[in-house]
C-alpha cells in the first residue's frame, strides 16, 4: 500500500528537503500541517504551487493525494508525471512510491520492469524498504528472470540495514548455495542475526545449523 501524504512530514526537516531556500521550507511545512489537520483543499493548493516551483517533496504529496482521490478531480496521469518528476530529481520517497504505484498497477496496467527499475534507484540510495523490494522482484523472477545473486545483494544491503526478513532469506541463501557461496557459518551468522531481531523461526535454523557444524570432522 503507498504510504500516504502524513507519512512525510519527517521530509520537512530531511537532508532532502533542508537543502531547499529558506523561502520554500516554511511553505512546504505548512503544506503538510494543512494536510495533517485535515484542510485537504488548502493542502492541494500549497503542494500544487510548490509543486509547479519544482519542490520534489510538494510534488510527491500532491501525487498521493491524486491516487487517494484527495483532490477535486483526481487525475492518475498528473499522479505519474508528478512522481516522475521528483523521482527524477533523486527524491528517494518518490522513487519509492513511484515503483509501489507501477508494481501495484495504480496507473492501469501493471509495470513490474519499471517498478524494479526505480526500486533499485531508491534502493541504491539506502532505501531498505526497496533494497528488500528489489530483492524479492529477483528472487521470485518479477518483472525480470529470477537472478539468485541479484537478490543476495539487495537482501544483504536490507540485512546490513537491520530488515529481519532480509536476514533470514539470506541466511537460507547460504545454507543452500543459491546465488551465494554455500557457507554454513555464514548462515548461522544471519540466522543468529534473525533471531536477535525477533525472527521466531531463526532460533531453530540456528540450532539445525550448528548442530551441522559440530557434527563436521575436525
Amino acid at each position: 500500500m503507498l504510504a500516504r501524504v502524513v507519512a512525510v512530514v519527517c521530509l520537512v526537516c530531511c537532508s532532502s528537503v533542508a537543502a531547499l531556500p529558506q523561502g520554500l521550507q516554511a511553505p512546504l511545512a505548512a503544506a503538510v500541517q494543512a494536510y495533517e489537520a485535515g484542510r485537504l483543499g488548502e493542502a492541494h493548493q500549497a503542494f500544487r504551487a510548490l509543486a509547479r516551483r519544482g519542490v520534489p517533496a510538494a510534488q510527491h504529496n500532491l501525487a498521493l493525494m491524486h491516487l487517494q482521490g484527495e483532490v477535486p478531480q483526481p487525475d492518475l496521469r498528473a499522479a505519474r508525471r508528478l512522481l516522475a518528476l521528483a523521482s527524477a530529481a533523486g527524491f528517494v520517497t518518490a522513487q519509492l512510491s513511484l515503483a509501489t504505484a507501477l508494481e501495484d498497477g495504480a496507473f492501469g496496467r501493471r509495470d513490474l520492469r519499471g517498478a524494479l527499475r526505480w526500486y533499485e534507484f531508491a534502493a541504491a540510495s539506502g532505501s531498505v524498504q526497496a533494497q528488500v523490494a528489489a530483492g524479492t522482484a529477483y528472487y521470485l523472477g518479477r518483472g525480470v528472470p529470477a537472478d539468485p545473486s541479484r537478490a543476495a545483494h539487495w537482501f544483504r544491503q536490507a540485512a546490513a540495514g537491520g530488515d529481519v526478513g532480509a536476514m533470514y532469506l539470506l541466511a537460507s541463501m547460504h545454507e543452500a548455495g543459491l546465488g551465494v557461496v554455500q557457507d554454513l557459518r555464514l548462515a548461522a551468522y544471519w540466522y543468529q542475526q534473525a533471531a536477535q531481531a525477533g525472527d521466531e523461526a531463526a532460533p531453530y535454523k540456528l540450532q539445525e545449523i550448528e548442530r551441522r557444524l559440530a557434527a563436521r570432522p575436525a
